[in-house]
């Protein structure tokens, strides 16, 4: 990784999130005002849900919609320290998560669900206007889907993306 200023790149070494001073919240906040930074160059996200609580009562950090449809459970770390530290672990606990996603049937159930109270909560950040959150929650939903085509293929698959400075073996055996 290089930091380029006047023209000029500078090699930087590799740091951790725990170093940068980097709580779980402010890299979920960071994600979740910048999605494409964890997007390649064929892929687009909406970012559907923060915090969502799922039925067994596990809470996810961040909830997506692919550009295939594909609803995307987005899971995060700050490094292997706290990989290691979980009682369950890190891989586990997102495909535990990302099954309870494979219930949600159609778009309108997932912004019942998810996206409307999320919405709700971040009111400010969207356009306002007559639109209840849920109203909102269906066009912007629908929109995205349709740019992309994707409205037949909704969570017909449901992916995973783990986030951290750092992973463990166990983690990194498991997604080899």
């Amino acid at each position: 990784m290089y930091s380029v200023s006047n023209d000029k790149a500078v090699k930087i070494g590799a740091t951790t999130f725990s170093e940068l001073n980097y709580k779980e919240s402010d890299i979920e906040e960071l994600l979740r005002k910048n999605i494409d930074m964890i997007c390649d160059e064929e892929e687009s996200m909406l970012i559907v849900g923060k915090q969502v609580r799922n039925a067994q009562h596990g809470i996810s950090d961040l909830t997506a919609v692919d550009n295939k449809g594909n609803i995307v459970l987005i899971e995060i770390k700050r490094d292997r320290k706290d990989i290691e530290g979980r009682k369950e672990a890190f891989e586990f606990q997102a495909i535990r998560y990302a099954a309870s996603y494979a219930t949600i049937e159609d778009p309108e159930d997932l912004v019942n669900k998810i996206y409307a109270p999320y919405i709700e909560k971040y009111r400010s950040e969207f356009e306002s206007g007559p639109l209840t959150s849920a109203e909102l929650g269906n066009r912007k939903l629908m929109e995205f889907l349709r740019e992309n085509v994707a409205e037949s293929n909704f969570n017909k698959n449901q992916k995973i993306i783990l986030v951290a400075s750092d992973y463990d073996e166990q983690t990194l055996s498991l997604l080899g």
